[in-house]
């Protein structure tokens, strides 16, 4: 019964969301037609009012909905293109320091140790981790598989002897 309010909850949150997006972009063409044009103006305006790149892309993406839905759809915008983030901006990386206590405390708890040094020691996502097992610690690379992309990853020969060890015990 809970998780069925929770949904419901979340499910009023994002139709809120939906028709506050519907709305301001009716506040802003007033009383023109709705045109492919129009549609336009309403991005540019979105970008020159300093929203976030996700945040133009997520109320274009309600837009869009919304006028496929209303028989529009030759209306509809493309969402800004984003470049992906390879490095994480510097003040959002932990310190040596942070690591190091937080290896200290994840001590008390062996398999939150080893995620941890498994994670940071090769800059895996946490949804990779089960592609780490017995054989391939050995072979001392993990072939991992998601989204339709494959990749290999080489552990360094520190991790690859504490991993075997943990399996070990």
């Amino acid at each position: 019964f809970e998780k069925h309010l929770i949904q419901e909850e979340r499910s009023s949150v994002t139709i809120e969301k939906y028709m506050r997006v519907v709305k301001k972009f009716f506040e802003f063409i007033g009383t023109q037609n709705v045109t492919k044009d129009v549609v336009i103006n309403y991005k540019r305006f979105l970008i020159k009012s300093g929203y976030a790149v996700r945040s133009i892309n997520a109320m274009l993406a309600s837009l869009n909905s919304f006028l496929a839905y209303s028989g529009l759809g030759d209306c509809r915008v493309k969402s800004m293109k984003t470049q992906k983030q390879i490095y994480c901006k510097e003040d959002k990386e932990l310190t040596k320091a942070e690591y190091i206590r937080l290896l200290s405390i994840a001590k008390k708890q062996p398999r939150l140790y080893y995620v941890m040094q498994t994670i940071c020691g090769t800059g895996i996502r946490v949804s990779e981790l089960s592609y780490f097992n017995v054989e391939a610690v050995q072979r001392g690379e993990v072939v991992v598989s998601c989204k339709n992309k494959t990749r290999t990853i080489l552990l360094p020969r520190k991790l690859q002897k504490e991993l075997l060890h943990y399996a070990k015990q």
